[in-house]
């Protein structure tokens, strides 16, 4: 897992790129601790109303799939509220892996 490194306000943030091993043990808890109340509202209710329909199967699905996409789902949320690459690496690293357009 490689880090990126995004900085806004002369504030730097350091986040990783791929999958989510944090996501894939602590579920919507990441997302709790990162401030992304909005995606563990999601990850949360999901979890719990797929597993109610499916005895728990659909929720670990969804546990799964969560760790590969939400470290893509949380840059591009900070690089919408204005957190940018702080070098030209970081910004070829987010574009190798179409998170920003080339």
């Amino acid at each position: 897992m490689v880090c990126v490194i995004l900085e806004k306000n002369g504030i730097r943030k350091e986040v990783k790129v791929g999958f989510s091993w944090t996501t894939f043990f602590f579920g919507f808890f990441v997302p709790l601790f990162r401030g992304d109340l909005k995606w563990a509202a999601i990850m949360f209710f999901g979890a719990i109303l797929l597993g109610i329909a499916t005895a728990g199967i659909g929720g670990a699905v969804l546990g799964i799939v969560m760790s590969f996409v939400y470290n893509k789902i949380y840059i591009k949320e900070l690089i919408a509220k204005g957190w940018n690459p702080a070098g030209k690496r970081d910004r070829l690293l987010l574009e190798d892996n179409n998170i920003i357009g080339k």
